[in-house]
């Protein structure tokens, strides 16, 4: 026997849908249902049918010695990759299904340290040919990961492995974006500029204005102004204005969205203007800014304070005069000191004249504080 085939599916384990057998130098098909006896020391199979034919996989169909086994998969109980070294087969009513991996390294020095099995449904392979995708996708078990999860593994995954798990993560394109806005900056850059450019500004569209600004200046600078131009307009106007601030300052971090409503504005309208801005970054709106009838920016509410007030009561009233900010050529020392002396989620960057121009939030801010060669840490 040369291997074993299964056909791969969604929502069920692995079906053996027959064998391959070397024979006379030809390798042959033989279907599951002339497997008449097998287990660890035995196969025992019908008469050879007379229609044996070459074998050709079908689609969903792979082979457990060359497509899995020595192969990388995902790990989703661990959100890691691991190595095939073993399956476990079962029979069933039907035949035989793949109930389980292992995982567990194969040495001369761990020859003895026996199995670490993984059920089949904790686990997602990398086949890495097409044939087996239409029965993979969109995105199997990798659903069950988050964008940060899938960027650490894909930051670890062969260039064979990244290509497969970008074109399935692709599938989704918010989560698409959302991984990009998790990679390190260096890693994103490669993977965009192997992109065609209408399909960088696809993934930059989607993208927090932040993190697009920052991955749009890594490109090449010959193809930045035309993924610019591609960029939906609303989208464009953001990067263009972060664009002109140095990287490591308030302004190169800041996230253009955030809440700014009339100091007249009353509780209960602030919270409705807050249910309508479903298309704000969630964590730039935990804080609420006022401003007066210059514009300038004269007080914040966070959502907490906003929900336990009196509705009828204007952020006049309620909203703590004077926040905290920085200008937009703050070093992140000088805005890290600012977020922890007053215990701060959101830090407000204004102008000159106290306009509001965007909003520091802790994750941003902690992740440029955050020294590179500790981001990936992993268990």
């Amino acid at each position: 026997m040369a291997d074993v085939v299964v056909q791969l599916g969604e929502n069920h384990n692995p079906q053996v849908s027959g064998l391959v057998a070397s024979i006379s130098g030809r390798e042959l098909f033989i279907p599951a249902t002339h497997i008449l006896a097998w287990d660890d020391q035995h196969l025992v199979v019908s008469a050879t049918p007379p229609d044996l034919t070459p074998f050709e996989p079908r689609t969903g169909e792979v082979l457990l010695r060359d497509d899995v086994l020595g192969h990388r998969l995902i790990d989703v109980e661990q959100a890691g990759l691991a190595t095939a070294h073993d399956v476990k087969l079962t029979p069933t009513g039907s035949g035989w299904i793949v109930t389980a991996v292992d995982i567990h390294p194969r040495g001369w020095l761990t020859r003895r340290g026996g199995h670490t099995w993984r059920n089949w449904s904790r686990i997602e392979p990398l086949i890495g040919h097409d044939h087996s995708l239409p029965a993979r996708t969109p995105l199997g078990r990798l659903r069950h990961l988050k964008a940060a999860q899938l960027a650490d593994i894909i930051e670890e995954a062969s260039a064979r492995e990244q290509r497969e798990l970008l074109t399935r993560v692709h599938a989704q394109p918010e989560l698409e974006a959302d991984v990009f806005e998790e990679l390190d900056q260096d890693q994103a850059s490669n993977l965009l500029e192997a992109r065609t450019d209408p399909e960088i500004a696809a993934i930059l569209g989607r993208m927090r204005a932040d993190d697009a600004a920052d991955a749009l200046q890594d490109l090449p600078q010959e193809r930045r102004l035309n993924v610019l131009h591609q960029l939906p307009e609303a989208q464009k106007k953001k990067i263009t204005a972060l664009l002109g601030y140095q990287e490591a300052t308030a302004g190169g971090l800041m996230s253009l969205d955030h809440l700014l409503l009339p100091a007249t504005t009353t509780a209960a309208q602030t919270l409705a203007a807050v249910r309508d801005a479903t298309e704000m970054q969630p964590e730039a709106i935990v804080v609420v800014f006022c401003h007066d009838q210059h514009n300038a920016l004269t007080g914040a509410i966070s959502l907490v304070s906003l929900v336990q007030a009196n509705p009828a009561a204007t952020l006049a009233e309620l909203a703590e005069p004077a926040p905290v900010h920085v200008h937009p050529d703050a070093d992140v020392n000088e805005i890290t000191m600012a977020m922890a002396d007053f215990n701060l989620l959101i830090l407000p960057v204004l102008d000159h004249d106290d306009h509001l121009l965007g909003v520091l939030t802790s994750d941003d801010v902690l992740e440029a504080a955050i020294a590179p060669e500790w981001r990936r840490r992993r268990g």
